[in-house]
């Protein structure tokens, strides 16, 4: 049986933040973004309180928390702290897989320590994160991935959970599916209107059953459902794409309100690139329109672009491209692909930037 560890930084971005200017700690914060415009990157636990959350856009931050502080992104500042925690990982195993700058997968089944105990582990871990950084994480320990994502979710901030075998269905039969990994809100919508509330009202369907309805992904939700991951931990695993998309309440129709969405849209891409430290070359517009007939516009650049700025002004112009959207639109979507990543680049000893 595998020992797996989830490790997620406590709103790693505004900790940050608040670590570094005293007057921040116990204020309602929000990295990136402004109260007239933007998107929050990430908030603290202060400004969670008032519905604030990271993908959000400011304008509505700021009407939820009319006291919120917007603070400026430092991306070099949390890659550089990134880097000293996964320093810390790597002195427990090589098995260690980065989803993000904030959260990782360590698998210490074997590890360099001899320590049997993956749970003692963990808490070693926390201890020298809070140690050398200033900071908290929050620990999952179980059998697999899935379950340890789920584990280091249940008591943040600064929390640890361990799921055991003997536990693990049970938990899962009574957990919500919105705190499933890997079921977004679109998902978990329609899983709700076929009265899967649960993991115990998944677990009724077949798997067959669930292909039919969700695509191959229903043979995932059917053995996660059993409290089953058989996904192993990737210490190189490279994403190909970056994207973010959003169905909208009411079909837009009108170009200023679909350039006020790619805004957002470019932001939230850049923010996962700068997360992941990548840059790109290709971006992809997606259309879904009024009929769910769907839509796709690509450019490929031959120079590297990371900003929001060049995502958006690609994205408009493919909005344009050959023409505006001639039916009022459901969804708009922007990914990014073509990836390099800094630490490619670092050894190869160069890196380019195109800002338009």
């Amino acid at each position: 049986m595998r020992k797996i560890i989830h490790i997620d930084m406590d709103a790693f971005f505004a900790s940050v933040e608040q670590r570094d200017n005293p007057e921040l700690r116990g204020k309602p914060v929000a990295v990136g973004g402004s109260k007239a415009r933007g998107v929050v990157a990430a908030a603290s636990y202060e400004a969670r309180k008032y519905g604030v959350h990271s993908a959000l856009a400011s304008k509505i931050a700021a009407q939820r928390c009319p006291h919120l502080i917007f603070v400026k992104s430092r991306f070099d500042v949390y890659s550089a702290v990134s880097r000293q925690i996964r320093e810390i990982f790597h002195s427990y195993t090589d098995l260690v897989e980065p989803l993000s700058l904030d959260e990782a997968y360590l698998d210490v089944t074997e590890n360099k320590i001899g320590m049997p105990s993956a749970s003692i582990i963990a808490r070693e871990i926390k201890q020298r994160i809070l140690e050398e950084t200033r900071l908290t994480a929050s620990a999952g320990v179980s059998y697999n991935k899935f379950l340890a994502k789920i584990a280091s979710d249940m008591n943040k901030p600064d929390g640890f959970t361990l799921i055991t075998p003997d536990m693990a269905e049970d938990l899962v039969a009574g957990l919500e599916i919105e705190k499933f990994h890997g079921i977004g809100k679109v998902t978990a919508a329609k899983m709700r209107s076929m009265g899967i509330l649960t993991g115990g009202d998944m677990k009724r369907f077949s798997e067959q059953e669930l292909v039919r309805h969700f695509g191959k992904v229903g043979r995932y939700y059917y053995r996660i459902a059993r409290a089953q991951d058989e996904r192993q931990v990737q210490p190189h695993r490279i994403r190909k794409s970056i994207g973010s998309e959003r169905t909208f309440d009411a079909d837009l129709t009108e170009e200023p309100d679909m350039l006020e969405r790619l805004q957002y849209l470019s932001e939230e891409v850049a923010q996962d690139m700068a997360r992941l430290q990548a840059s790109a070359k290709t971006v992809t517009l997606k259309i879904k329109y009024f009929d769910f007939t769907l839509n796709t516009r690509s450019k490929t650049y031959l120079s590297e672009f990371n900003s929001a700025s060049a995502i958006y002004t690609i994205a408009r112009e493919l909005l344009h491209t050959p023409n505006l959207p001639a039916y009022p639109v459901r969804l708009l979507g922007i990914s990014v692909s073509s990836l390099t990543y800094q630490h490619d680049k670092l050894q190869e000893g160069y890196q380019l930037t195109l800002e338009l």
